[in-house]
């Protein structure tokens, strides 16, 4: 019935396009993450190359490869994992850049926003002109973020009919004249589309081109294809798979949750959020709805505000989602040029755009998604019953011990590896994607299974019943023979591997440490990460 009811409705209600902007940052994730363009550096998803600097494209890598095809054609390429949060907390001085020229700016994805043209071109003289200041502005805050990137193509401006031929015209920055897009998308190669299935059987049919099957009968297309193919025919005509909603939406779809006292930080802003979004979620549901364009409104105590609108391209907002947007919101705005002079009072959710739920809907079989939602949704009722810090997941990051790598976290807040220092010291974060610095001293893998909070005490002897030690050129003085943990029994050592010395911060008197650590499996069974210092054993970690 659904594809009948696309197939039949009128074509002058549903084939109104609008004048739309796209403003895309080359290469932003890299921008984001401080690489300069002349470095061979990729940035990976699911070991896939999602961005390469223009070095690394200059020896062969392309987006879409493999890791190791694309070290392969460039091995000096350096690697780089993918990033969301860093992405759009750096994002944020782009988006406001933008905004001064239209108050209703669309976040595409990080590094790509849009924006309707009606009213601006307008005012400034029409779309070229529009399109060239934005440019100019846009240029000026990316060299104020990599003062070292002075590419001409640093940032993609374009104008088309729709969404779909305005990323398309940013491409290339140009302005298609109004009622030309179906022209410009004509030379296309259908797997523009990125629907790798249903571009496969139009290849194998001869459709190459949007050209091509844009030419082909609406009705035939809706039959042969459904409504996969019929979406992907409007947008080879230039027009938009699902048509902006022109009106606003219905005011009940928002959500407000007051702060008093004012809010001071971003997780406590975030976690209020958690239960902000389960609440749009219900009212969505309640109307047969999904969000796919949410808008995410900030106040402060000052009466400063800022508000986001956020688009799904790939399906509809979930709640974990909305949070996500937030939280990258709000961190941006806090570390902005100009940051907030007092604390939230005031947070609202507002379902912005939607669709029925049919028309946008996740994989049927994709039962794998199916049971991380499911996970999320506990994991998130069990912290509203505990409490924001009382659920948290480990995080692996950079140091030399079990405990230093290993850093818990509250569940829902930024998995970003550490390099936590001594005892007392402030935590340094790395954020995820950049390459950990090297840790001399760092245990080879397997990784132990219980680290002990408190090092349990031992003495290590050979077989002359003398105690092991370790000389200043780090070589233990004898072979270890006998181990007794924690007062226990003697039990003779099988095989031990060591030892891996460790001198750290040797310039600071009070916090310097100097240990060397030995891998001992022992006649029970077990094995340990004992480390020796000061003349005195301990048993760090236990292996399984």
């Amino acid at each position: 019935m659904k594809a009948l009811h696309c197939g039949t409705r009128p074509r002058g209600e549903s084939d109104v396009t609008r004048r739309t902007l796209v403003v895309g940052c080359t290469d932003w994730p890299l921008t984001a993450a401080g690489i300069s363009p002349g470095e061979p550096v990729a940035v990976l998803h699911a070991h896939r190359v999602q961005a390469a600097t223009a070095a690394a494209r200059s020896a062969g890598v392309q987006r879409g490869q493999r890791q190791r095809e694309a070290q392969a054609r460039c091995p000096e390429l350096g690697l780089l994992r993918a990033n969301p949060d860093t992405d759009a907390r750096s994002f944020e001085p782009v988006v406001a850049a933008v905004t001064a020229f239209s108050p209703r700016v669309e976040i595409i994805r990080p590094g790509v926003v849009a924006l309707a043209t009606r009213g601006p071109s307008r005012y400034f003289g029409g779309d070229a002109a529009l399109a060239g200041r934005i440019t100019t502005a846009v240029c000026d805050t990316l060299t104020r973020i990599a003062p070292t990137d002075q590419r001409e193509d640093r940032c993609r401006v374009g104008v088309a009919d729709g969404l779909f031929a305005a990323l398309l015209a940013a491409s290339r920055r140009v302005v298609v004249p109004p009622g030309e897009s179906p022209a410009f998308l004509a030379p296309f190669a259908v797997t523009i589309l990125d629907r790798p299935e249903l571009t496969d059987l139009l290849w194998r049919l001869g459709i190459t081109t949007l050209g091509r099957l844009a030419a082909l009968d609406e009705h035939d297309v809706l039959d042969r294809f459904g409504s996969d193919g019929l979406g992907a025919h409007r947008l080879a005509r230039g027009l938009d798979e699902r048509p902006l909603a022109a009106r606003p939406a219905r005011a009940e779809l928002t959500v407000t949750t007051p702060f008093d006292p004012p809010a001071e930080r971003v997780d406590v802003a975030a976690f209020a959020a958690r239960g902000m979004a389960e609440q749009l979620h219900r009212l969505l549901q309640r109307h047969g709805l999904v969000c796919v364009r949410l808008a995410i409104e900030a106040e402060t105590a000052h009466d400063e505000q800022q508000i986001r609108l956020w688009r799904h391209l790939d399906g509809a907002f979930t709640p974990a989602a909305m949070v996500d947007r937030l939280r990258w919101q709000l961190e941006g705005w806090w570390h902005c040029a100009t940051p907030p002079s007092a604390g939230l009072s005031v947070i609202r959710l507002h379902a912005d755009e939607c669709a029925p739920v049919g028309e946008v809907q996740p994989d049927l079989w994709d039962a794998h998604a199916t049971i991380d939602a499911q996970v999320r949704r506990t994991l998130g009722r069990v912290q509203g019953l505990l409490g924001q810090d009382r659920v948290a997941t480990a995080v692996i990051g950079g140091g030399r011990t079990p405990g230093d790598q290993v850093r818990l976290v509250a569940w829902g807040d930024p998995r970003e590896p550490a390099r936590p220092g001594l005892p007392g010291t402030v935590t340094v974060r790395v954020p995820t994607g950049v390459e950990m610095p090297p840790w001399p001293g760092r245990l080879p893998p397997p990784a132990p299974a219980i680290v002990h909070a408190n090092p349990l005490p031992a003495e290590v002897c050979d077989r002359t019943n003398r105690p092991v030690g370790v000389t200043a050129r780090c070589t233990a003085t004898s072979e270890p023979s006998r181990v007794s943990v924690a007062a226990g029994p003697w039990l003779d050592v099988v095989g031990w591997a060591g030892p891996w010395p460790v001198d750290e911060r040797w310039w600071d008197a009070e916090q310097s440490r100097r240990r060397a650590r030995f891998q001992m499996a022992l006649s029970d069974g077990s094995a340990h990460l004992l480390a020796q210092e000061d003349s005195r054993w301990w048993v760090e970690a236990t292996y399984d």
